[in-house]
């Protein structure tokens, strides 16, 4: 699969929402594991701030690269964050998208803090 490295030094990025666990299967709420670890998948909303754009997107991320005190608002490091091209067909539909994936979700409001 092809993938493609975002780099976010010039963006300021902050958590939009909790971390979730990633469903795999909506009708038995089953939770996604990573193909290759097996380790247990979570999604984080968070804000891309980019030139005075803004843009809520989802990044996928390992358990244990995800804080759990991760709150909504903290700004946020992302490490090893990828995008992947998706594409599949559903009921004759086409759909195509972005997908985001990271190695671990870092807070940086314990970085400010220490800083001060």
């Amino acid at each position: 699969m092809r993938q493609i490295p975002v780099d976010t030094s010039a963006a300021s990025i902050m958590a939009a929402q909790p971390p979730q666990p990633k469903v795999a299967n909506r009708q038995t709420g089953e939770i996604a594991l990573d193909r290759e670890t097996g380790a247990k998948l979570m999604t984080v909303d968070v804000m891309f701030v980019l030139d005075g754009n803004a843009e809520i997107m989802t990044v996928v991320i390992p358990e244990s690269g995800v804080p759990a005190d991760l709150a909504m608002g903290t700004p946020v490091a992302l490490t090893g964050l990828v995008a992947r091209p998706w594409e599949n067909e559903f009921n004759g539909q086409k759909r195509h998208g972005i997908s985001f994936r990271a190695v671990a979700v870092t807070s940086l409001a314990d970085a400010g803090a220490k800083a001060a």
